[in-house]
């Protein structure tokens, strides 16, 4: 079996997004990179999440080959693939349809930078044009409007996270739901303050030292 715990991770992933709330039924999809190698574990078109096991998700290569994998991977392959190729820092995608980011999308209006916890995604999260699902289209609005940032949404569609591994990509889906839902919350009482681009920058160099062991020298 190849990358075993490479699927086994997006097995997992998939569940927690179903249990957080970031996707419903059978929505949204997971992919690995193995950095060795290069093959991605792609999770299964309409599979449900809680039934998947490892065998279930796919294996493929960079160029869209299908190694193995007892189920076909999701419609959005392509879009997995399209970023792995455009970004070499990215080690894991995850696309949601968590419901008030995607509320922002079918808005067609970026998540603004209403709490800093955000700066795990970007300085503010950018809208991509909207392209139908499972196309070539959407994955080169997807990357073109991503750029070097680690969220973006698709207009009325959903989200999609990356990052080195999961569950920093998990992190930037849950850290633009969580600010979608707190702008949402906020309008409804008065117009919230944004934070400027330098207080997000500082936020973001902030968290790159986050889980960093200490340097002892007398260790």
């Amino acid at each position: 079996m190849r990358l075993p715990e490479q699927r086994q991770v997006v097995v997992a992933a998939c569940r927690a997004l179903l249990s957080t709330g970031l996707v419903r039924g059978t929505s949204g999809n997971v992919s690995v990179r193995e950095p060795q190698s290069g093959l991605l574990a792609v999770s299964p078109s309409g599979a449900d999440y809680l039934a998947m096991d490892p065998h279930d998700v796919a294996v493929m290569t960079d160029g869209g080959d299908i190694l193995e994998g007892r189920l076909m991977p999701t419609t959005e392959a392509g879009l997995h693939l399209r970023i792995y190729r455009a970004r070499p820092d990215v080690g894991a995608v995850v696309h949601t349809h968590s419901p008030f980011a995607t509320t922002f999308a079918a808005l067609r209006e970026p998540v603004p930078a209403v709490h800093y916890i955000l700066a795990k995604a970007a300085t503010t999260v950018r809208v991509a044009p909207y392209e139908r699902y499972g196309t070539p289209e959407l994955a080169e609005a997807c990357v073109r409007t991503l750029g070097t940032d680690h969220g973006v949404l698709l207009a009325n569609h959903g989200v999609v996270a990356v990052g080195p591994d999961v569950a920093a990509a998990m992190g930037v889906a849950e850290a633009i739901e969580y600010t979608a839902e707190i702008t949402w919350r906020a309008r409804a009482i008065g117009a919230p303050i944004v934070l400027d681009d330098d207080q997000m920058v500082a936020v973001a160099t902030d968290f790159a030292r986050y889980g960093r062991a200490i340097r002892r020298d007398d260790a």
